[in-house]
């Protein structure tokens, strides 16, 4: 295969040129200008477009096994596919729990039968109830790349920075989702102005800082390269920033819903802009912006999380929280970041490639020879809107929304696995 005439973007050197782009065996072989194709090569032409490392999603949900009426891996790699993504980290809050070797195996066993790449996190606590490790070595040496109790807060200190510590050793990262539930009456929606109207508490923001807070100082205290998941607060921005300057192997993770809506967006969407941790307000959403611009947040997850139209349909404080997003994920960065000047596109796609290729051990996320040949390519001018989706859920606020930046293909091993 032979891509020819594109803007190729190499985030993981900052570099861009039009050049093309020789794949052989799923490798690329050569960049360079005007390579001439070989009798029968696949020639295509990506004149206007740009070529980018296939984008990484380190925080998704597939919801299978347990949850297959929601998404499995096969509808999941699809979604994935269709927004770009060649490589994916799915959580472990599944059904069973992935808290053995014998759930991930399985697992991992099925997801080389799909097109994108798929990489599993495994579960610090057994059944994710917070009390019990689980065997973090047998894990990693079984194919975890990393572990979670994604969905549930660890609300146990001393257990947690020995999760860290373990984590350190095995030289991978712990992932953490944090909000106290001990401040929360009804989450999904954030305590404030909005959920007042709706004549709920909801959940403050204060949920998620004071274990930011903790977790940030145990970060630091352990060595451990430690992730705040979905970050939503612009104190909990602030807590990050101010722990990796003092020397924390802390990263962080910006959804494209919290730094695009805000909770008004409740009162649109209903239960189609509930998630956990909830949409804040607008000088939160601005925070996440500033701290995506000067690298306090260095990467961009989905948080994909499926839900079936009759479950999304329940009353708002019945309603399960999650939106999908990896359909909509790029554009939805092209469009809120990009356009309007809060970043450029080389440094959304590194938050979006490379950063999560490095943090994990991913054998992706650059351009280069002999480096796999997992590919992007897309129009970042081009206006598009999202209707119809091929994951199995469509609980998206962003339906009708008209974005930017629309993929054209999708290459991942040297596959072409999405095509416009």
């Amino acid at each position: 295969m032979l891509i020819k005439n594109g803007m190729v973007i190499n985030p993981a050197t900052g570099q861009s040129c039009i050049a093309d782009i020789l794949i052989k065996n799923g490798v690329i072989q050569d960049i360079a200008d005007n390579i001439a194709p070989s009798e029968n090569e696949k020639v295509i032409d990506a004149y206007g477009l740009t070529i980018a490392p296939g984008l990484i999603d380190t925080h998704v949900h597939f919801r299978d096994p347990g949850f297959t009426h929601k998404e499995t891996l096969h509808t999941g790699s699809l979604a994935a596919a269709k927004g770009g993504f060649t490589s994916v980290i799915c959580m472990a809050n599944t059904s069973p729990v992935v808290d053995n070797t014998e759930v991930l195996d399985e697992i991992l066993s099925r997801s080389k039968n799909e097109a994108v790449r798929i990489y599993q996190a495994a579960s610090i606590s057994r059944s994710l109830k917070g009390e019990e490790m689980t065997d973090m070595a047998a894990l990693r040496e079984a194919g975890a790349c990393g572990f979670t109790d994604d969905g549930i807060p660890l609300k146990n200190a001393a257990f947690l920075y020995q999760a860290m510590e373990t984590a350190k050793k095995l030289d991978v990262p712990v992932s953490l989702h944090e909000e106290d539930p001990a401040f929360i009456k009804n989450n999904g929606i954030n305590h404030g102005t909005v959920s007042d109207q709706l004549g709920i508490y909801g959940s403050p923001s204060i949920a998620e800082e004071s274990l930011v807070a903790r977790d940030c100082l145990l970060a630091l205290r352990s060595g451990a390269h430690t992730v705040i998941q979905h970050i939503s607060s612009g104190r909990s921005v602030e807590l990050v920033r101010i722990f990796k300057s003092m020397g924390a192997n802390l990263h962080a993770e910006a959804t494209p819903h919290h730094f695009t809506l805000t909770d008004e967006a409740v009162l649109r969407y209903g239960t189609l802009a509930k998630m956990n941790p909830p949409l804040r307000k607008e000088e939160d959403r601005l925070a996440i912006i500033e701290g995506l611009a000067d690298g306090t947040i260095d990467l961009i997850a989905t948080d994909h999380a499926p839900h079936s139209k009759e479950e999304k349909e329940r009353p708002i404080t019945a309603a399960p929280s999650g939106i999908i997003g990896l359909e909509t994920s790029l554009a939805l960065g092209i469009t809120t970041l990009v356009r309007p000047g809060h970043l450029t596109l080389m440094q959304l796609l590194e938050k979006m490639t490379v950063n999560p290729a490095r943090l994990y051990h991913l054998p992706a996320g650059r351009i280069e020879k002999d480096a796999a040949a997992d590919l992007v390519i897309f129009n970042p001018e081009e206006r598009w809107t999202p209707e119809k989706y091929v994951s199995l859920s469509s609980n998206s606020p962003f339906t009708g929304w008209e974005l930017y930046g629309k993929i054209k293909m999708t290459i991942c091993n040297g596959n072409i696995i999405y095509q416009d």
